[in-house]
């Protein structure tokens, strides 16, 4: 008898515990989702994707580092070049930094158009927002895969 009290009283507890919980996120509004727009800050972008978004702005922000790098490095390339004063292996060392810092420049190029396919797989396309060409029932997430 005293488990089965012990037992009775720890399903109505969590019992009450559901129920508070579903009071607080009918409370809030829209459970999960309104909890994380409530989550969010007046300063951070509503969106992940598109040109505002988190996405976008961090690929930004790296090719531009990515691509001052390499420009300094090119820089520095250039330099151990006009001063190797004809030593072969300070030369090669020259035109490898040199080689380097080109080949990092092109893969960020590289990365970069692959991050914007990405995201731009991701951003339903204007006629389908409009009702135009595409069919397929439309989203907030793009067309649908029925």
């Amino acid at each position: 008898m005293k488990y089965i009290r012990i037992i009775v009283g720890s399903l109505i507890a969590a019992g009450m515990i559901v129920l508070a919980n579903s009071l607080i996120a009918a409370a809030i509004g829209g459970g999960i989702a309104g909890g994380a727009l409530s989550a969010r800050g007046s300063d951070q972008p509503a969106n992940l994707f598109g040109d505002t978004g988190v996405f976008a702005q961090i690929s930004s922000i790296l090719l531009f580092i990515i691509g001052a790098v390499a420009v300094i490095m090119l820089i520095i390339g250039g330099l151990r070049y006009v001063v190797s004063g004809g030593d072969a292996s300070k030369v090669q060392d020259a035109k490898n930094t040199i080689l380097y810092a080109l080949v990092g420049i092109v893969v960020a190029i590289l990365a970069y158009a692959a991050v914007n396919f990405v995201i731009g797989s991701f951003i339903p396309s204007a006629t389908n927002l409009t009702g135009g060409t595409g069919g397929g029932a439309t989203g907030p997430y793009g067309a649908s895969t029925r």
